[in-house]
């Protein structure tokens, strides 16, 4: 049986640091997509559906929260990691009642994250597993 190759949308409106962990998790054999913002952020949702989203919670025009509530009306089984930078673990935690699987407080380690990533992608595959239904 070949092994999924976890694919990843990473959403974070600093172009610099969503691309390094791009690159950086490429090198872990994880496909990444890229968005940096929500509205763009949405349409490789719509396009790529990946079981997993990584995505900053303040972004300028549509933020984090915003996105996951329209992410989990139409994909329930994809699971979204929220990353929250220094003193917003209060929107973590709002996160966590819309539906987020985690939140991180930024700077995030890159194990740790790819830890999480996986258990993320685990659930995301047991959630198509009860419903029966596969993604197209």
């Amino acid at each position: 049986m070949k092994m999924e190759k976890l694919r990843v949308l990473l959403v974070d409106d600093e172009e610099e640091f969503v691309n390094t962990l791009a690159e950086r998790l490429q090198l872990r054999n994880i496909i990444p997509l890229v968005a940096t913002d929500g509205n763009e952020a949405l349409r490789i949702i719509d396009a790529e559906r990946p079981p997993v989203v990584v995505m900053d919670v303040m972004m300028p025009g549509m933020g984090g929260l915003a996105v996951l509530r329209q992410v989990k009306n139409s994909y329930p089984k994809i699971q979204v990691i929220l990353l929250t930078g220094q003193g917003s673990t209060q929107d973590g935690i709002k996160g966590m009642r819309i539906g987020a699987f985690d939140y991180l407080m930024k700077p995030v380690r890159i194990e740790g994250l790819i830890q999480k990533m996986n258990e993320a992608f685990q659930a995301s595959k047991q959630n198509e597993d009860k419903t029966g239904t596969t993604r197209p």
